[in-house]
């Protein structure tokens, strides 16, 4: 019998194994520890330092650092054999930062216009 976090996880996210869980979260571990070395070796790269204003410093990671990590699951969930769960997440991820960008269709009520 599993503990109870791991049978809740294993809910979650659909899967069976407590292998799998286990490996899931290797992957999370491994993409996460190789972000902050990206991170420190990528920050000096651009000029970053203590002095550099968090205002400059925030857009810059969520610009560059998340995508960066996203792909970093891809390529351990590869490694470790769970790359079609983190392909799902990655696809469920991308269509909800898409949702705000796509075009609204038109309600049968409304005409379109020509």
């Amino acid at each position: 019998m599993s503990a109870p976090w791991v049978e809740r996880l294993k809910d979650k996210w659909g899967i069976t194994s407590s292998f799998q869980v286990f490996m899931i979260c290797v992957v999370f571990s491994c993409a996460g520890l190789s972000i902050t070395q990206i991170r420190r070796l990528f920050w000096p790269l651009l000029g970053f330092g203590p002095e550099t204003s968090m205002w400059i410093q925030v857009p810059t990671y969520i610009l560059l650092i998340f995508p960066t990590y996203q792909i970093m699951l891809l390529i351990f969930g590869t490694l470790f054999g769970q790359f079609r769960f983190f392909w799902e997440k990655e696809k469920k991820l991308l269509q909800f930062l898409g949702k705000p960008f796509r075009k609204k269709a038109a309600s049968p009520s409304e005409p379109e216009e020509v």
